[in-house]
């Protein structure tokens, strides 16, 4: 029988989100251990994307010299202290292969020297007391706290009537030659769905692609999950006429009809009105979800979001199975379709913040912060937004907070997610607070409404010093006490994100911080 292994802390997947969590817990000398079912990390990247390029993008040649400005635009690599380990060393292609994903998570680990268990799959999870996992050969794990990062690893499968028939995303051929002169139906308008379109667009007869709703854009959203330019080029097929459709409505079902299938489409722009429509092949690519089956009904976590992520916390901790934290791409509960925390250029920054929770929590360890002058409050804000790739990366969901003593005196912390920023005050983990500012950088409101393109659309004069009316991303800056906001200034957006300027962005934000800091708050400004 095997032996049972103790350890503080256990981490459950070796993907990128649960080496950047080991790296953070070995060099804070942290007892852990990781699990992972494959033989090396991020087995996710042997299967996925199906057609093996990423759209997380890679740009080696920025020309900065700042590290961490370049992290703004190399979406892949994970933190660390080793300028070597960066993702922009393993290719020069802005959208890599899924292989250099592998060589990176590979070399990460062994440099580090992460204490991970291959080839080794929680099968069980209990809470007797601790947490007790079981693996596949018996073998027991027990710890204090669970950090679960094992992404999303089951198909998400909607409720459709012989959804059964359809292929899936991970299993269908990829090889175009396969659907020759065939009419293709493929389930989903996400990436996978697009992706899986381009590929089939020069052999097959015809590709329609069918969901509720409207087709977001990434470019016009800014959220990187919706429809990327690189898997769009469908589009053009669609629109310019070319025998494939994009159809706006629902699947009612699906079945057989000798050789093909007979699918009935309920159609959102003509009333719901119901089609049927002949095919060859049906493809189910509607994404993914979180697998709790693992975890045994007493210590279970909660779902969310059509049952798809697990219910978190602001500290990212398990709604209610205390002790249970989520890192990864499943923390995008949080932020769902709004923010990056689904992708490693994102959830790399929330891991560590994370960390920064998990060591004030367990050990004691206050957030790192550092004591500023109010006469330099502005300048720490504007070298910060100027800098900063973690709040440029989790964009209204990560803050750098100014916090105010009763004495006036300031300290400035940096990369809190908000809502954790507002409970952790008020429960006075951050020490004696009066009051507190929180820098953020911002889209502006109803920015996915407007076409980027369109020039006559969110003009704003260049005279405007408020940034009100930014529609970019920019910086935010709010006062609060207790969690009310007592005052908001935004600094005017800029085309190369240089907010220096002494008229436009420095004098203005000097004049709000005057206004909040050298005067008693007490109400909205």
């Amino acid at each position: 029988m095997s032996s049972e292994v103790s350890t503080d802390c256990l981490v459950i997947g070796a993907g990128p989100a649960g080496l950047q969590a080991s790296y953070l817990l070995t060099r804070a000398g942290r007892d852990h251990l990781v699990l992972e079912a494959g033989d090396a990390p991020g087995a996710f990247f042997t299967r996925f994307p199906r057609h093996r390029t990423l759209i997380s993008i890679n740009k080696p040649n920025t020309g900065w010299d700042d590290p961490e400005l370049n992290l703004r635009t190399d979406w892949n690599s994970l933190l660390s202290d080793d300028p070597s380990l960066l993702f922009t060393r393993y290719t020069p292609r802005y959208f890599p292969h899924a292989d250099d994903m592998l060589r990176y998570l590979g070399d990460f680990a062994a440099r580090h020297d992460l204490p991970i268990r291959y080839r080794t799959s929680a099968v069980e999870v209990t809470r007797p007391d601790d947490f007790v996992v079981r693996d596949q050969h018996g073998g027991t794990y027990r710890a204090r706290r669970l950090i679960v990062a094992t992404g999303v690893s089951k198909p998400h499968v909607p409720p459709i009537d012989g959804v059964e028939l359809a292929e899936r995303y991970e299993d269908v051929s990829v090889d175009p030659a396969d659907f020759t002169g065939q009419r293709v139906l493929i389930i989903g308008r996400g990436n996978s769905a697009f992706e899986t379109a381009d590929n089939l667009v020069e052999t097959a007869a015809v590709i329609h692609l069918v969901g509720p709703g409207s087709l977001k854009l990434a470019w016009q959203t800014h959220f990187v999950g919706h429809l990327r330019a690189v898997n769009n080029n469908f589009l053009d097929t669609y629109q310019l006429k070319s025998q494939n459709a994009l159809l706006d409505g629902r699947v009612v079902d699906i079945r057989r009809d000798g050789d093909g299938y007979l699918v009935r489409v309920s159609f959102a722009r003509v009333a719901e009105r119901v089609k049927e429509i002949r095919y060859d092949r049906v493809i189910l690519a509607t994404g993914f979800r979180f697998d709790a089956s693992v975890f045994a009904p007493g210590c279970r976590p909660r779902l969310t979001i059509d049952d798809r992520f697990p219910d978190q916390t602001a500290a990212w901790e398990s709604v209610n199975v205390p002790d249970l934290f989520f890192a990864g791409t499943i923390t995008q509960a949080r932020d769902f379709k709004k923010s990056t925390s689904g992708f490693i250029h994102g959830f790399r920054y929330g891991v560590r913040a994370l960390h920064h929770i998990l060591e004030h929590r367990y050990h004691g360890v206050p957030w790192p912060s550092r004591d500023i002058a109010r006469d330099a409050a502005a300048d720490a804000v504007l070298e910060r937004v100027n800098r900063t790739s973690a709040l440029w990366q989790l964009f209204g969901f990560l803050a750098d907070a100014v916090l105010v003593g009763p004495d006036g005196a300031l300290r400035y912390a940096e990369e809190v997610p908000v809502a954790h920023l507002h409970e952790a005050v008020a429960r006075g983990d951050f020490g004696d607070v009066d009051s507190y500012l929180t820098v953020t950088l911002e889209y502006g409101a109803d920015h996915d409404k407007v076409n980027p393109f369109d020039i006559t659309a969110g003009r704003v004069s260049q005279e405007d010093t408020s940034g009100l009316d930014g529609r970019y991303l920019h910086p935010v800056v709010r006062h609060f006490r207790g969690g009310a906001p007592l005052g908001e200034h935004h600094l005017t957006e800029n085309l190369e994100n240089e907010w220096d300027s002494e008229d436009v962005h420095r004098a203005p934000l000097l004049a709000f911080l005057r206004a909040r800091l050298d005067r008693a708050a007490v109400g909205p400004a």
